[in-house]
């Protein structure tokens, strides 16, 4: 049986060092860093550990560990120790660890989900996520596998991901043939959900929140019409900006096959009703039902 092939990674500040330790006179460059990472070390625990336990000052040396370890990691430069040491002898420890913060903080400017709400805003709140995405990401045993720049590059994309749905949402929010729906709250998974669905009714306007009465009439038209699918959505995607395509066909093709299968077959009006007001039209639904 083979075994399989298991790579361990120390963190990208601990391969400088060691870089360093190779290097013939590096005493005076060794007593900077010693003393950059020490001052860091402090400022760190002061503000998100305790400097005045042990345990504090352990946790903060491995949040700065793994903070100057992301700010080599997001720089264009080979990922080999003497590389990271050149970079980080010449930028500065504190530097280099502000370069890592800035992209957690930048990172926790993205939402975490597809549900936007003031809550997110509250400075608080805010604080407390960066705090959060802090210890997640960069909390870094010298000797131990470090991956923090894995889990930043994945949290990246999802957050990214989210960003690009919340963007989708707001657009067809302002376009709602209604008026826009300007409520703060935004569940933007829900949002396109209701354009999607809706949009199965030939040149449909656009549908960004719903109604148990507007459900009933597109469920009820679909039926007695029998609309080509394909081609009422991609002249409803005429109307709406290129780049928001993707997104919006990504989940006409998640519904092909699954609710709007639903709305178009012989099962109970009220039945496929419920099953979107549950399942589809989450916070996006008007519940005043007549």
């Amino acid at each position: 049986m083979k075994l399989a092939h298991i790579t361990t990674r120390l963190p990208h500040l601990v391969q400088a060092l060691e870089a360093l330790g190779q290097r013939a006179d590096h005493q005076e460059a060794a007593q900077t860093l010693l003393d950059e990472l020490s001052g860091i070390t402090v400022l760190v625990a002061r503000k998100f550990t305790n400097e005045r336990t042990a345990d504090g000052l352990l946790e903060a040396f491995h949040l700065t560990v793994g903070c100057i370890s992301l700010g080599i990691s997001q720089v264009n430069i080979p990922q080999d120790g003497d590389t990271q040491l050149s970079f980080l002898l010449h930028h500065g420890a504190e530097h280099v660890f502000q370069m890592g913060f800035r992209h957690i903080k930048a990172l926790s400017g993205l939402p975490y989900t597809a549900f936007v709400s003031d809550f997110d805003n509250d400075p608080f709140v805010q604080q407390r996520d960066i705090k959060v995405l802090f210890a997640e990401i960069c909390r870094a045993d010298p000797i131990s596998t470090w991956t923090g720049d894995d889990v930043y590059k994945k949290e990246l994309l999802d957050r990214r991901s989210n960003q690009s749905i919340v963007e989708c949402a707001k657009w067809l929010r302002k376009k709602h043939y209604a008026g826009p729906v300007k409520d703060t709250d935004l569940d933007a998974n829900a949002v396109i959900s209701i354009a999607v669905i809706f949009a199965i009714a030939g040149v449909a306007p656009i549908v960004a929140r719903a109604r148990q009465t507007d459900l009933e009439t597109l469920i009820q038209g679909v039926r007695k019409t029998p609309w080509d699918i394909e081609a009422c959505w991609n002249a409803w995607l005429k109307n709406i900006p290129s780049e928001y395509h993707p997104i919006l066909r990504e989940r006409m093709d998640e519904y092909r096959n699954t609710i709007v299968k639903k709305i178009l077959s012989k099962a109970r009006t009220k039945t496929v009703i419920t099953e979107i007001q549950n399942y589809y039209a989450g916070d996006e639904q008007d519940i005043d039902y007549s």
